[in-house]
């Protein structure tokens, strides 16, 4: 890929890497798409208020109230009903609010990486109450018994650091997910590779996460310095996410040598056909917000962000017809993730959620003030997405399959 100055390709990466670039990106792709001009797909726009009464139902069901939290990795910790965030509190109890922060920082940059979906035939047995624990929910759970077990530490419990991570062997992932042949989890050598590569970064990077014993969770400190007034832009949190992390990812497309991560190409994309997602960044970054609000921050511009481009988002706007496929064959297999038909998928997510929440808003008399998509993503699409799913589906898998390394979804 070709950019003339230093100065172009600056820019570039930092376009990139902006919540502006995906929905402009996304943009294009979906006036493909509703202009008739895509290969694989249409859009019936006349879905929308079905769509959005659906999910209204489902964000009803769930929060009764209207109050929602934010679509985040903490809510995953509580499945079950099981006090597990207030036990997590507790044996936090002795530091400092800051401290505090910085552990839960640890806690969730290494579990959202660690749950890059985890196949239909992954369970996680939780001895402490029985219960029997799929996907995302199984994947939090096992990796917060490995967190308060001291498995990603080489100093103390409760905490990650760059030496362990680094060190971390795949025998100790297995053993930590209790992964065996009748009980597989998909792309676990690529999860620890990304670890692996997180304690690589965490020395190379003392700006962010500290020169003496080096750790995400010291990204609290990096971040605080950033908020004004105590106030923090959620696009700052983003941005230093990006910055901290885009070298830990597989490496795909570059620019002046640096990793882009989750941005890929179509043709039908102008100037460099490059389209950014950033999905497992922006779900990290939504999961980093709670930690800084326990510390009295106020977060600002939530909307900036967008939704996260994944298969029960996607999967919500094809199983009630706001997305249509053009040829069944689609269904048939599964297709890469730098797949035209993926990435297309993906990008008409990430603009029909922002229309879902609108319609949503209007229908409730809600502003984006009140009613955040961060809030609707959690009451919301992503539930309403696994809901039809399972009424659909045998295991409540995505309409579309995907080949996936462990690193994107």
């Amino acid at each position: 890929m070709e950019v003339r100055t230093a100065e172009a390709q600056r820019k570039l990466i930092a376009y990139l890497r902006s919540p502006v670039a995906i929905r402009e990106r996304c943009e294009q792709l979906f006036a493909l798409v509703t202009e008739g001009q895509s290969r694989y797909f249409t859009c019936d726009l006349m879905r929308l208020t079905k769509v959005a009464d659906y999910v209204i139902e489902v964000m009803r069901c769930e929060y009764p109230d209207l109050e929602i939290p934010f679509h985040s990795r903490w809510r995953h910790f509580e499945v079950g009903g099981v006090p597990r965030l207030a036990q997590l509190d507790s044996q936090l109890a002795g530091l400092t609010p800051v401290e505090k922060a910085a552990a839960k920082f640890d806690l969730a940059i290494v579990s959202v990486l660690l749950d890059a979906g985890a196949g239909n035939n992954w369970r996680y047995d939780e001895q402490e109450t029985g219960l029997n624990l799929t996907r995302s929910e199984g994947l939090a759970i096992a990796s917060l018994q490995m967190f308060c077990q001291g498995a990603f530490s080489s100093h103390s419990l409760l905490q990650v650091d760059a030496q362990k991570l680094q060190a971390l062997t795949e025998a100790e992932l297995i053993t930590g997910f209790q992964v065996n042949t009748k009980n597989p989890l998909v792309g676990i050598s690529g999860r620890l590779r990304l670890l692996q590569k997180l304690g690589q970064v965490l020395v190379s990077s003392p700006n962010l996460f500290g020169n003496e014993n080096p750790r995400p969770g010291n990204l609290v400190n990096y971040l605080l310095g950033k908020s004004q007034n105590g106030q923090l832009a959620a696009a700052s949190v983003f941005s230093a996410v990006l910055e901290g992390l885009s070298e830990i990812w597989p490496t795909r497309l570059e620019v002046a040598g640096i990793n882009l991560g989750d941005v890929w190409q179509h043709p039908a994309v102008k100037d460099d056909g490059l389209v950014p997602f950033h999905k497992l960044s922006q779900w990290l970054t939504y999961s980093l917000l709670e930690p800084l609000q326990e510390l009295g921050l106020l977060i600002t511009g939530l909307d900036a962000l967008t939704g996260l481009p994944e298969y029960r988002n996607g999967g919500l706007c094809i199983d009630l017809g706001l997305v249509n496929l053009k040829h069944p064959d689609v269904l048939r297999s599964p297709h890469s993730v730098a797949s035209e038909v993926i990435v297309e998928w993906r990008a008409l997510t990430v603009i029909l959620l922002d229309q879902i929440a609108a319609t949503v808003r209007e229908k409730l008399s809600m502003s984006p003030e009140e009613l955040p998509l961060v809030k609707i993503l959690q009451g919301g699409t992503w539930t309403a997405g696994r809901k039809i799913a399972a009424e659909l589906r045998i295991a409540g898998t995505s309409p579309i399959q995907i080949d996936s390394d462990g690193t994107v979804f």
